[in-house]
């Protein structure tokens, strides 16, 4: 569909981008979901839900402040699966159609990993993910994926058809 100059703004809002460093200002945790909205504005009852659907619910609980705990500067106070599941509650509380995921989680333990991928997961059907990544676990529920190798187009398909037909990709998946 072409996009004219009056639709760029709307198209652009539709567009989130979670990379693997996640900007957090030293606001509370409400805030930085709710990044870009006066805090007078905030819907709390939507902050609580995407931090349920990021999984950070069980973790804010345990915070004297909850949602109104500052991170610190950068998000200092927050582990970097945390920074990450903000990222996502972010996307999600800006209802974006297209959330891209950019090294999101390359950086991060098994476990935390395992737990953002279970929230991108439960995401799927509702919003158009792509996810971007160098770990083979990382896109191996993906619909469709698309192997790139020093720039060029290796191969195109779901985890097991790659893994079929795309020796490159076969050898990558052995090694991992």
């Amino acid at each position: 569909v072409a996009i004219h100059d009056d639709q760029i703004t709307s198209w652009e809002k539709s567009i989130c981008v979670v990379q693997q460093q996640v900007f957090l200002t030293e606001s509370s945790i409400a805030e930085n979901i709710a990044f870009g909205v006066d805090l007078a504005n905030i819907d709390m009852d939507r902050v609580k839900l995407v931090a349920g659907v990021a999984h950070l619910s069980d973790f804010i609980g345990t915070l004297d402040s909850g949602y109104s705990t500052k991170v610190g500067e950068r998000g200092v106070q927050l582990s970097g699966g945390q920074r990450q599941r903000i990222g996502i509650a972010r996307a999600i509380y800006n209802l974006s159609d297209v959330i891209v995921f950019d090294e999101a989680t390359s950086a991060l333990d098994g476990v935390t990993e395992s737990m953002i991928m279970q929230a991108i997961n439960e995401l799927r059907g509702s919003k158009t993910i792509i996810i971007v990544a160098h770990r083979l676990k990382t896109v191996k529920n993906c619909d469709k994926i698309f192997h790139i190798n020093n720039g060029r187009l290796e191969g195109e398909g779901s985890f097991d058809e790659l893994l079929k037909n795309d020796q490159s990709f076969k050898d990558l998946a052995q090694e991992s």
